[in-house]
């Protein structure tokens, strides 16, 4: 991945590796706010890596406008404890990660804590992440729709999707589970927060190479 200067992404729930990748290689990010809601995508659902393989992560939501409910309008349902599921889930895989215990109070707030737009939660964990791992570049979310974007800005809203595997080649690390499984490319952000720890900005930066 090159260097890039602004680019149009998508929302996501602790996004995939290769998601961070374009934000940390980027000089101004942008975030879709304005587009009517895609269902079964990265913005309600994370990968990790558990004991019994990969398991998505998925937040329940509710479209208060139907099909025509903008991803900005999009809220969290509490009617399942799914905050309770996620964050056991989270613990039972990366417990005894290298750095879970590093991160592990930093995160754990957002899984007690009852946010109401899925946006705004995606936001604010998006940014924290991007603190954690040392990158200070600006989310920005869109004030209107453009179905088309200046030419400027690099359009990635639809580059992201979990039912279609990265074309690119991700330098393997040790995970969690490695003794059981092959390398897993592409998880949550958090696979590789909890296993690289401080190197995981180096490591993202490197797709720009």
């Amino acid at each position: 991945m090159s260097s890039s200067g602004s680019i149009l992404l998508s929302s996501a729930y602790l996004g995939p590796i290769d998601y961070f990748a374009a934000m940390v290689n980027a000089n101004e990010i942008h975030i879709e706010a304005q587009e009517h809601y895609t269902k079964q995508t990265y913005r309600n659902r994370s990968l990790i890596m558990t004991t019994s393989g990969v398991l998505p992560l998925t937040i329940p939501v509710i479209k208060v406008n139907g099909n025509h409910t903008k991803t900005k309008d999009v809220l969290i349902s509490y009617s399942q404890k799914w905050q309770n599921l996620h964050w056991r889930a989270i613990v039972s895989a990366y417990n005894h990660s290298p750095y879970f215990l590093y991160y592990k109070e930093d995160l754990e707030g957002f899984f007690k804590n009852k946010t109401e737009s899925l946006l705004d939660l995606n936001m604010h964990l998006t940014k924290l992440i991007l603190d954690l791992i040392g990158c200070k570049t600006e989310l920005i979310e869109t004030k209107t729709y453009e179905k088309e974007v200046f030419d400027s800005i690099l359009d990635l809203r639809e580059a992201f999707h979990p039912k279609r595997k990265s074309q690119r080649q991700f330098k393997k690390y040790i995970q969690v589970f490695s003794e059981k499984f092959d390398f897993i490319p592409n998880l949550s952000i958090l696979d590789l927060l909890f296993n690289v720890g401080p190197g995981t900005l180096d490591y993202l930066e490197d797709f720009s190479n």
